[in-house]
């Protein structure tokens, strides 16, 4: 094994997948959204079967904080859940668009 995969193994760096950073970027930028508010935001990147999963596995981890609102009153609508990116998760997003833009431009801090 060599010793830069031993280090990143001890180090235990929050995984982002892209569809997560993608999550997370119209969490920040736009506040508290619905789960097909999100697939709406971005029909060609999120996808409304894997949206929840996506964001169940979010807040496992710790990126995102749901809460459950009403549905609206007189349409008989069930009770909805909102999103929102916590800290936690706009640290690790902060930290990967900052290692992808330090990479991508060869700098090493």
């Amino acid at each position: 094994m060599n010793s830069f995969k031993k280090v990143t193994e001890d180090m235990d760096i929050p995984r982002l997948s892209p569809k997560e950073a993608i999550i997370l970027q119209l969490l920040i930028a736009q506040g508290e959204m619905y789960g097909l508010e999100l697939v709406n935001a971005a029909p060609d990147k999120i996808k409304r079967g894997t949206v929840y999963v996506t964001l169940g596995r979010m807040a496992d981890k710790g990126y995102v904080e749901s809460r459950q609102v009403p549905g609206e009153e007189g349409t008989g609508g069930l009770p909805r859940r909102l999103f929102q990116a916590t800290g936690y998760g706009a640290r690790v997003l902060h930290a990967w668009e900052l290692a992808d833009s330090t990479l991508a431009f060869g700098v090493v801090p």
